[in-house]
């Protein structure tokens, strides 16, 4: 199982970024999807996650109104929109996979990406 995520960068204050997770070994309809994120010195918090069939998703109330995820069964892939970025979101982002439903826990995921670094400046 892999789960590949990609697109983080530095960006400032105010910008948008959209992360990718591709994932592979698994079926991806199966799987409830999340992100994650761990900045330095911090546990990893949840972000936002989604159903299998993408028709819910759910958000941390840190990243609400300007974050969005969205998932396309198809091409095996997560996406997450960032929008309005603060220097506070600053972290290692990780994509997620849980096969029993769609938690906000760590410890309900079953298999993780190694992490894409997003730094916002001020």
């Amino acid at each position: 199982v892999q789960l590949q995520a990609s697109g983080g960068g530095l960006v400032q204050a105010g910008d948008s970024l959209r992360l990718s997770c591709a994932v592979s070994g698994l079926i991806f309809t199966n799987y409830a999807m999340a992100w994650f994120r761990q900045a330095p010195g911090k546990d990893r918090e949840f972000v936002g996650g989604l159903t299998r069939s993408g028709r819910d998703t759910y958000y941390a109330n840190s990243v609400k109104g300007r974050f969005f995820i969205s998932r396309d069964n198809a091409k095996n892939t997560v996406d997450l929109q960032m929008s309005s970025l603060k220097p506070e979101d600053t972290a290692v982002y990780f994509c997620a996979a849980d096969l029993l439903g769609s938690g906000r826990g760590t410890a309900e995921y079953e298999y993780w990406g190694r992490g894409t670094l997003v730094t916002v400046s001020s």
